[in-house]
């Protein structure tokens, strides 16, 4: 009977679920969303691998290369290489904007200052040509590597490697061009370019006169994932004693391992996805409400109906049933085709960016399931109207 009912007014059930198929869509897309951010955020990195950390001066925050306090130099990573045992590799790096040009062409893009080791502790490849070498490092030569979207901006259709470019004021020789990598916390990795740390500093940055070769962070390979709290440990008490800090000071370096930050990224992109699903959860409630009002408007229409249906026996309990399971078919059918349009919107974010956005079968059974309790809920008031209606003040309807 409820079924039969909908179908009477086929446009005005469409338009009352309008609300809800927007609304789970809404959730759906939005999850799926969050949920591929912090897939992402986890892949990249894992990528560098479980036995990687970051030595970060001051505390942490990310800041402006004239903002970034002074507190970890070159002398601070050779010590870190050559005095902690549990450390395999020690990767220093310096970042800075740079304009690059080559044949009328520029931009404005992060150039990075790194030792041969970066490759390695990275995890990163080389496309065409090779990486720095130790030569380069200590030669100060003036070579370059370029980020493989870097590459095909500044030499689109020709193969860069042997091209000659300008970085600030100096020129560089391209030697290499690196695989793809994508972004990293925000930042595309392939859209840089590395030089040697220092050619960096002799050629680009400076050194400061009172404190030396500054760092922007140095990347730290333990021997294994088993030595990296080990290496956290060495490292700290290796710094706070080259630093001059008291016991009872507070570290003016950051030292952080790869399940920390992907710790810190899960508690922020799981927020992000519950404030993105709550979001769309509003709009599942401007849709309940819809249903109300239209179940309103279907009660006083069908007086006559509930009348007469009361006369022939019918109890309370049986129009309230009826009407609250019309308003859950409305809801759930609205929860079904919103979900299905949801998710092909998920794989169309999935096929065409990198993102690699995705929803899984409970959050599809639960908001199909959200969207039917929320009819229900709504449709309580119109369902109680009705039930309650004087069956022969309603037969007058007839």
């Amino acid at each position: 009977m409820a079924w039969s009912a909908l179908r009477a007014s086929p446009l005005r059930s469409l338009l009352t679920v309008l609300g809800i198929v927007i609304g789970n869509a809404s959730v759906i897309i939005l999850v799926g969303i969050g949920q591929g951010t912090q897939k992402l955020a986890n892949e990249q990195l894992d990528s560098l691998g479980s036995n990687v950390l970051f030595v970060v001066p001051g505390d942490g925050r990310r800041r402006s290369s004239a903002a970034r306090p002074r507190t970890l130099v070159l002398e601070d990573a050779e010590a870190i290489a050559s005095q902690v045992p549990s450390v395999r590799r020690v990767a220093p790096q310096i970042s800075s904007n740079q304009i690059i040009r080559v044949e009328g062409r520029s931009t404005s893009v992060p150039v990075y200052g790194v030792t041969p080791e970066f490759l390695l502790v990275r995890q990163f490849d080389v496309e065409r040509g090779h990486f720095i070498a130790q030569s380069d490092f200590d030669g100060s030569r003036s070579v370059v590597v370029l980020g493989s979207a870097l590459a095909s901006k500044l030499s689109p259709g020709a193969d860069p490697l042997g091209q000659r470019i300008r970085i600030g004021t100096s020129s560089f020789v391209v030697i290499g061009v690196m695989e793809e990598k994508g972004s990293f916390f925000g930042e595309n990795q392939d859209e840089v370019a590395y030089v040697p740390l220092s050619t960096m500093v002799n050629r680009i940055t400076g050194r400061d006169p009172t404190y030396g070769v500054s760092l922007t962070f140095v990347s730290v390979e333990a021997n294994d994932q088993s030595k990296v709290n080990a290496a956290n440990f060495q490292i700290t008490n290796l710094l706070r004693q080259r630093h001059k800090i008291p016991d009872s000071g507070e570290d003016d370096f950051v030292v952080r391992t790869q399940k920390e930050a992907a710790a810190i990224v899960t508690t922020i992109t799981g927020g992000l996805t519950i404030l993105l699903g709550s979001i769309g959860g509003v709009s599942l409630l401007v849709g309940g409400v819809g249903i109300m009002n239209i179940m309103l408007v279907a009660v006083s229409e069908r007086t006559a109906e509930v009348g007469l249906r009361k006369a022939l026996g019918a109890r309370r309990r049986d129009v309230l049933l009826q009407f609250l399971i019309e308003a859950a078919v409305l809801a759930s059918m609205g929860g079904i085709i919103g979900s299905g349009l949801g998710l092909g919107a998920v794989t169309l974010v999935a096929a065409v960016t990198p993102l690699p956005a995705f929803v899984g079968p409970g959050t599809v059974v639960l908001a199909v399931g959200v969207s039917g309790g929320i009819g229900v809920f709504f449709g309580v008031v119109p369902a109680r109207r009705a039930a309650r209606l004087d069956p022969i003040a309603a037969l007058r309807r007839l």
